[in-house]
């Protein structure tokens, strides 16, 4: 009986042994496998970008074209990996024609799924006072794909704008003052569509009926907004300029506007409008020719717009800058009165020496 509990005791010592022996080698495995797939995967989280980037994929890139611009970015180490992960998921490049903005300390495992999954990041697009159509195209033209050529035979197609009631000579009319958000591979279609959707919104039936109870179209009031904007800085003079305008309209009166000239001339530096100027033959030049130039001579803004809407009726068709230099102007009803107000601002430009 004694040998018999014997055997049974030292078989089930065995037993718990082989087991623990198992459990151990099982553990030692799985922590092998553990200390691998961190080796192997830890890079692709804890390795972050050096700075912030904007990777621009173009149009037909190949995974080539992307890793020569990730390595340009960052290294061959981080570029490897963003490449491995972007596989991962199994994205066409095609389909991810676009800007993507990696952030700074952003992993490689965060700016693989970013590609993969086309977050790309929109362009900030401003206009604010731009004087002419082919600067306006070029610097929007800098922050896509397209060229400014591109860009401006689009604004030249008439039937596009006349989608908006504007023609080509009025095509600046569509990019009211404001800031635009459109991604990078957008087309100069897709741009028209933008802004055209923000010239429809500010254009809408209110507006537009304020415009024709003063006996003009949209277009027209983007014209004399775009005048009224060059004339003064001065928000709280805008309403009695564009009124002053619309008065000299109505009763056949040249506008005679100087902002007018020196964009017939091309020379926004010109401080003195001198009577050699006034010849210049171009139907931007209000002293030459009647009624309003055939477009506007800058980019506008809502608050010009809403000025001339809103303005209330005054007497004067007349206006001279003030001697003082404050920005403001004198209105006069009658020429007299504003021949007084030119001599007393012509004298003060002929002691300051400006020419």
């Amino acid at each position: 009986m004694p040998s018999n509990r014997t055997t049974r005791s030292g078989a089930s010592h065995t037993s718990d042994s082989s087991h623990r022996t198992r459990n151990i080698i099982i553990s030692a495995g799985i922590g092998a496998v553990i200390i691998v797939v961190c080796l192997l995967f830890c890079p692709f989280v804890f390795m972050s970008a050096k700075a912030q980037t904007i990777v621009r994929i173009p149009r037909n890139a190949t995974p080539e074209m992307l890793t020569d611009t990730l390595t340009r970015h960052f290294d061959a180490d981080y570029a490897s990996k963003v490449m491995k992960v972007f596989s991962t998921f199994g994205a066409d490049l095609k389909e991810r024609h676009g800007a993507y903005t990696i952030e700074e300390g952003m992993s490689p495992l965060q700016a693989g799924k970013l590609l993969a999954r086309g977050q790309q990041t929109p362009v900030k697009l401003t206009i604010n006072g731009f004087r002419t159509l082919d600067t306006l195209a070029d610097r929007i033209s800098r922050k896509f794909e397209f060229s400014k050529s591109d860009l401006l035979a689009v604004l030249s197609d008439s039937t596009r704008l006349a989608r908006y009631g504007l023609t080509p000579d009025q095509a600046i009319s569509l990019f009211i003052d404001d800031t635009y958000y459109v991604y990078w591979d957008a087309t100069p279609a897709d741009i028209i569509s933008k802004v055209g959707q923000n010239y429809d919104r500010v254009w809408n039936s209110e507006r537009t009926a304020k415009a024709k109870a003063l006996g003009i179209t949209p277009a027209q009031a983007m014209i004399i907004c775009s005048i009224a904007d060059e004339e003064t800085q001065k928000s709280d003079e805008k309403g009695t300029i564009t009124r002053l305008y619309l008065n000299r309209l109505k009763k056949g009166m040249k506008l005679q506007a100087d902002p007018t000239v020196r964009y017939a001339l091309n020379d926004f530096t010109i401080k003195r409008v001198t009577s050699a100027m006034l010849g210049t033959d171009s139907p931007y030049n209000t002293y030459r020719y009647e009624g309003l130039p055939p477009g506007p001579i800058r980019t506008t803004s809502v608050k010009t717009i809403d000025a001339l809407l809103d303005s209330e009726p005054n007497p004067y068709f007349y206006m001279c800058a003030k001697e003082d230099f404050s920005g403001y102007h004198n209105f006069a009803e009658t020429f007299e009165e504003h021949k007084e107000n030119a001599r007393r601002y012509q004298q003060k430009l002929n002691e300051l020496g400006i020419k």
